[in-house]
């Protein structure tokens, strides 16, 4: 298994990325990517002529690669392991991980996936269903609400989303005419505070052409449009933000900030991070929080180095940034700053260091330049919170050339049914 969600094939010398596969399978497979020059193809699963032990019934028909091409259509994207029995995708999400460390940072590393339940301790993670609080769609010219089939500009019609929670699914948004709008972004948070939905309109169209999709909404919904060319939601009903509460810490998070998606994703990474912390976590510590989002770590770590401590919130989104300072706009011990974060190290450089940071990167990775500055700055402890095994390789080789080592790892199951995993790691100085 490749990282990305692919099985790698070979055919005549060159490889081919084939999606909705398993290792040792042998299929019969439609090539969706196949330029001659190009270096690979890409292809996807039509046929199972001889299929892995491991291998189930999908677990929604419109992501289904073999139902889809019987039927003449793409699969929807964004469940492409849900033909993977849920123990076996963790074990493949375990081997991309280690397979990432050892060819990018040269590091051999023993981690497991872990299962993360949905509700409380020995509840089960409900069947790697129902997880998702956020979920965003297209919608097709018609006014149907729809998904794109992979790396692709088809839309497919949707109704029920299995990933989603019951929450989203009971606002049967496929039953609205959606005419005017391109993409619908929907969050029913899971503090059980009413939804809100974020509309994009298309060029031209005003947000009064929604009030007819909006009476078919329960009137507890919330509801925010976003223009064409426009940055900032306008609310149209209720309020654009909704409120999360993590571990007794509460946050405002409005239509275009940033949340992790699953359900109890954002008090597992919470403890994960405190735990990998701990020794350099103490009353009056100096902590940056980067990449910090709408703050979800920067509240426990305030609480953790308390009234005499400090903690630099850096967020480079403008929107999120501005859900961060709403949070936080009482809390002297909290410095929240919107900008790039290699510019805001680069000013803090020059007036003190830290004990202790949280890196929680976009997929892309903290990149070259941060981790220069970080190992400059010379912190006691960094925990490095991902969401892309390579990315997090790649950094974690550029510290460990700079005389880090990586002492501790976890990887969580946040996204059943997807080859997504998040991963946490605690970075320390000296070899």
């Amino acid at each position: 298994m490749a990282h990305g969600g692919h099985v790698v094939a070979r055919h005549e010398g060159r490889v081919v990325f084939v999606r909705h596969g398993l290792p040792g399978e042998l299929v019969r497979a439609a090539l969706t990517e196949a330029e001659p020059a190009g270096k690979f193809w890409r292809a996807d699963v039509v046929e199972v002529l001889e299929p892995s032990p491991h291998r189930r019934e999908h677990v929604w028909d419109l992501a289904d690669s073999l139902r889809a091409y019987a039927e003449g259509r793409l699969p929807v994207g964004g469940a492409e392991f849900g033909h993977i029995e849920l123990a076996e995708q963790r074990r493949l999400k375990s081997a991309v991980v280690r397979e990432q460390l050892e060819r990018l940072a040269g590091l051999a590393w023993d981690v497991e996936a872990e299962e993360v339940p949905l509700g409380a301790a020995g509840a089960g993670d409900g069947g790697g269903l129902g997880w998702r609080t956020r979920c965003s769609f297209a919608v097709t010219p018609g006014g149907r609400l729809a998904m794109h089939a992979h790396r692709s500009d088809t839309l497919i019609p949707v109704e029920a989303m299995p990933l989603a929670t019951d929450e989203i699914n009971a606002l049967r948004l496929w039953e609205l005419d959606l005419r005017g709008v391109e993409r619908l972004d929907v969050a029913a948070p899971a503090s059980g505070t009413p939804p809100l939905i974020v509309f994009m309109l298309a060029d031209g169209v005003t947000p009064g052409r929604l009030q007819e999709a909006l009476a078919g909404l329960d009137p507890a919904v919330s509801a925010s449009a976003l223009a064409a060319g426009s940055r900032t939601p306008l609310t149209i009903r209720g309020r654009g933000w909704v409120a999360e509460n993590v571990l007794g810490h509460h946050y405002t998070v409005t239509g275009d900030g940033f949340w992790q998606i699953h359900r109890r994703a954002p008090e597992t990474l919470v403890g994960a991070v405190l735990e990998a912390l701990d020794g350099a976590l103490a009353p009056g510590a100096q902590v940056a929080d980067l990449y910090a989002g709408a703050g979800l770590f920067t509240a426990p770590l305030a609480e953790a180095v308390g009234p005499s401590g400090h903690v630099l919130s850096v967020e480079g989104a403008p929107g999120t940034s501005r859900d961060a300072r709403r949070t936080f706009k009482r809390r002297e011990e909290i410095a929240v700053v919107q900008g790039r974060v290699e510019r805001v190290l680069r000013e803090h450089g020059r007036r003190g260091a830290f004990d202790a940071v949280v890196l929680d990167p976009p997929r892309a990775g903290a990149g070259k330049e941060v981790v220069r500055q970080l190992v400059a700055a010379a912190p006691r402890a960094i925990a490095y919170v991902a969401c892309d095994p390579a990315s997090f390789a790649r950094d974690v080789g550029w510290f460990r050339d700079a005389g880090w080592r990586l002492e501790g790892l976890r990887a969580f199951d946040l996204y059943p049914q997807t080859h997504h995993v998040e991963v946490v790691g605690l970075l320390l100085p000296g070899t």
